[in-house]
């Protein structure tokens, strides 16, 4: 066995999460980061032997893009399950940004990280 990381960082997608009506509304911009830890059967370069990650990719857009929640620690938990539902992956790590959250006073970004493993 072969244990390989792969990470894939600034996903965008466009979603309506968030705990106000105008977040629900206008939707904003999302950013996803996820790391995933996969074990390899082999070292066969073969696509059926690793996580597709083009595949992957758009899965993660489709989840930031469908049914609103309130929290983005939520979001990170649905996306991490997503990762996780791939075979071969035993770990992964789902950072979710909200680089235009509401918040009143000046700041670069805000993240929720979540980390799930498989049994």
């Amino acid at each position: 066995m072969n244990e390989v990381t792969i990470a894939l960082t600034g996903i965008r997608a466009t979603g309506y999460h968030g705990v106000f009506d105008f977040e629900r509304r206008q939707g904003q911009e999302f950013v996803v980061d996820a790391v995933l830890d996969v074990v390899r059967p082999g070292t066969e370069d073969d696509l059926a032997t690793t996580v597709d990650y083009g595949g992957l990719a758009s899965a993660l857009v489709a989840d930031v893009e469908r049914d609103p929640v309130d929290l983005i620690e939520t979001l990170a938990g649905r996306l991490a399950e997503t990762c996780l539902a791939r075979p071969l992956v035993v770990r992964a790590t789902v950072t979710v940004h909200k680089p235009h959250a509401p918040i009143t006073v000046p700041f670069g970004d805000v993240t929720v990280t979540c980390t799930r493993r498989n049994p």
